[in-house]
């Protein structure tokens, strides 16, 4: 998929900044930006793709975006349903790798950073202890200005930089953006899976909002995405079917044809292939991890 170069606002002299975003749904376009973004997630859940994967997203996931690359967190269909209870938001920060200088970066002491920097450029998600120290710093930081925010900054990427519940996401072969006049049409496909794949999804279909051959489509898809279209559509359903199973407590049958299966079997087949589990041992392990959650 082809992202939109995204321009964060920035003022005069400002090295670090933080924003926080409250709205219905969250910016639902593939894009990409020259800053560093560290992510923390206050509202909303979804879909997220970032370089070349795929994953869901919910309150209290931290992510580090690396510099121009593509990401977009695509909340579910029930924030579309202009539900005013409903609300995405986030705490995210920003801020150039060159804003910091060559030399310093080369200092023996920040090499763990520097090495984070490059690993951002694959997309990372925060994970255990290091996720609740990261967000409470975050939280702070919408407190604070000048130095003391340029001294917060440091402390969460010395924090993650020596972390080990760190997760890389892209694949080290993804190559980035690249800029043409296809984004709207590529960003019309994903926003047709996303509206349907609780449905039957067409390929055809798909093919046509994209003004290609199906072959075409097929070969054009999986350059840019790494996946062919059936790979990318499981992936998305079956993201789904693993929040159903863990939050809304549905049956294993009820979540396969609420996410577009019909074949129970193949839904079964699709969830350990993606997931490494069946979905009864998936929701098993969950029970056992995060048993407060379910009770």
């Amino acid at each position: 998929m082809k992202p939109i170069y995204f321009q964060i606002p920035k003022s005069t002299g400002e090295t670090v900044r933080v924003q926080y975003d409250k709205q219905e749904h969250f910016y639902d376009n593939l894009h990409f930006h020259p800053e560093v973004q560290i992510m923390l997630i206050t509202e909303g859940s979804g879909t997220r793709f970032i370089g070349d994967s795929i994953g869901s997203f919910g309150k209290g996931d931290i992510l580090l975006l690396g510099p121009n690359l593509p990401h977009v967190f695509r909340n579910d269909k029930k924030y579309y349903e202009h539900d005013p209870l409903l609300k995405a938001s986030n705490i995210s920060v920003f801020f150039q790798i060159e804003s910091f200088g060559e030399a310093f970066l080369s200092l023996p002491e920040v090499y763990p950073i520097q090495r984070l920097l490059l690993n951002s450029k694959r997309g990372i998600v925060i994970k255990g202890h290091t996720k609740e120290k990261v967000s409470r710093l975050v939280h702070q930081m919408v407190e604070l200005d000048g130095f003391e925010l340029f001294i917060s900054l440091f402390s969460i990427l010395n924090l993650l930089a020596l972390s080990r519940e760190v997760e890389l996401l892209s694949s080290v072969g993804f190559d980035g953006p690249q800029k043409d006049a296809d984004s709207k049409k590529i960003n019309d496909v994903f926003t047709y899976i996303m509206n349907n794949f609780s449905e039957e999804i067409k390929l055809q279909k798909a093919a046509d909002i994209a003004n290609m051959s199906v072959n075409a489509f097929c070969r054009y898809f999986k350059q840019h995405t790494r996946k062919t279209f059936s790979e990318f559509l499981n992936e998305i359903r079956i993201g789904h079917a693993c929040r159903l199973l863990i939050e809304d407590r549905w049956n294993v049958r009820e979540t396969a044809f609420e996410c577009g299966y019909d074949n129970i079997s193949y839904f079964n087949r699709q969830f350990k292939d993606i997931t490494g589990f069946t979905p009864s041992e998936y929701i098993k392990l969950h029970k056992e991890k995060f048993p407060l959650q379910l009770s």
